[in-house]
């Protein structure tokens, strides 16, 4: 069902290969303004491909691109490759170091109705628009989405392994996480990982925005190159993981509240009516408290923390009209009963709402509770990945911000380009 392709990669030449700590960033979707801002200091970072800055930011990511190709900050490898990436990492509290193993291809950018990729959250229209402005400008795809396919044999990890061992690249990025990259380009090996992933699905973990850009650019194409076989306008950059044998986590996204128009004595009297609600010692604590039980939160107010756990028959209010995989989600439960039903804020208007903000980390939670910018905090736990499969198959979408795989991949280990002259290769020879 998916069809992949490996690729020319664009990566930065080799006198700069030991500088590569300070040549990648983050994701354009999670990389923060102070991390923006420090990025952008470095004239040659990626960031000034991913998530340009300034009035016509596509256009200042074209005239940086074009000066990198022409002075050899970048180079294009000769040679099609698949390329291998490690991400080495440890949770806090853990000494044991865990590996997620993938590896990057270009993969064509299908419709979501094709069913060939499968989504669980919904887009932005604004981000996306972005995306593909970016893209037609560019023809460059600086950082890859992330896909998931299910191989319970694993059959492609002792290629993988064989490659790492001899890395292109070994660094530490900006989460603590070791990233190790080497590539596969030997036309062989290349065709087995096409055999494998011919009959898979996938499952987009990470990227909607930018793969939704690749998507709507391709339609925009249609009928163009019509000579051509393989068009560099109908693929995209993913880094793929097998689901089996692998270190996939994926972390909690609480939420903050702010402008609250109930007192905290209302609004507790309020969600006690939908929830059991009991105090909680150390909001402090509420970061590794196990919620075990389904449909269970943590809330800080004030200098006050509880846990919510919903009532039992309350299910039998929530939506019966949604898919019961989505249904039963914490979130779903969360968005429906505490924001909809409580706090009056329509679910389609969540996602655009400046009073409900979406943060990862647990500390900067209690810190903007206790400052008083926050009215509170909701502390949510982590999805199951089985979870987001049920989702994902069930053609239906998540309430947004429901999931954070970790980690996240990086930007600017290598580069791709759909820019036909730079794309062009006899790939049949790799599908004999």
């Amino acid at each position: 069902m998916a069809e992949i392709l490996p690729l020319k990669a664009w990566r930065y030449a080799g006198s700069l290969t030991s500088q590569m700590e300070e040549l990648t960033a983050p994701l354009f979707d999670v990389v923060s303004a102070r991390q923006r801002q420090l990025l952008y200091e470095n004239p040659l970072n990626s960031i000034h491909l991913s998530v340009p800055h300034g009035d016509s930011p596509a256009e200042k990511a074209l005239e940086t691109l074009e000066r990198w190709k022409s002075e050899r900050i970048i180079q294009q490898d000769l040679k099609p490759g698949i390329y291998v990436y490690y991400q080495y990492f440890r949770l806090p509290g853990e000494h044991s170091e865990r590996c997620r193993k993938g590896f990057v291809a270009q993969i064509k950018a299908y419709e979501w109705s094709e069913e060939v990729i499968l989504r669980h959250e919904n887009t932005i229209t604004s981000a996306v628009n972005d995306r593909i402005e970016l893209l037609r400008k560019t023809q460059i795809q600086a950082s890859p989405t992330h896909g998931l396919y299910e191989d319970i044999d694993e059959q492609l990890e002792s290629y993988m392994d064989d490659a790492i061992a001899n890395p292109l690249y070994e660094l530490e990025d900006y989460q603590g996480v070791r990233e190790v990259m080497g590539v596969i380009q030997d036309p062989l090996i290349i065709g087995d990982f096409l055999k494998v992933m011919k009959n898979k699905q996938v499952i987009l973990a990470d990227g909607h925005h930018r793969l939704e850009g690749a998507i709507e650019y391709r339609k925009s194409m249609k009928g163009a190159l019509p000579d051509k076989r393989w068009k560099g306008f109908d693929y995209h950059l993913m880094y793929l993981t097998n689901t089996s044998g692998n270190h996939l986590k994926i972390l909690p996204t609480h939420r903050l509240f702010y402008g609250l128009e109930l007192s905290s004595g209302v609004l507790l009297e309020r969600i006690s009516m939908w929830f059991e609600v009991k105090k909680f010692a150390d909001p402090e604590e509420l970061g590794v408290y196990a919620f075990h039980k389904p449909h269970t939160f943590g809330l800080v107010m004030g200098d006050e923390c509880y846990t919510l756990q919903l009532k039992a028959g309350m299910m039998d209010t929530i939506d019966q009209h949604l898919a019961e995989s989505i249904r039963q989600l914490d979130l779903t439960v969360l968005h429906e009963v505490l924001f909809a039903r409580i706090l009056g804020i329509p679910v389609a208007d969540q996602r655009n709402s400046d009073q409900i903000v979406y943060e990862r980390n647990f500390s900067r939670c209690i810190q903007e509770v206790r400052s008083g910018k926050a009215d509170f905090a909701v502390i949510t736990r982590e999805l199951e990945l089985d979870q987001v499969l049920k989702v994902c198959r069930s053609g239906e979408v998540m309430p947004q911000k429901s999931t954070y795989f970790y980690p996240k991949a990086l930007g600017g280990l290598l580069f791709a380009s759909i820019k036909q002259d730079e794309f062009d290769f006899d790939y049949g020879a790799f599908f004999e």
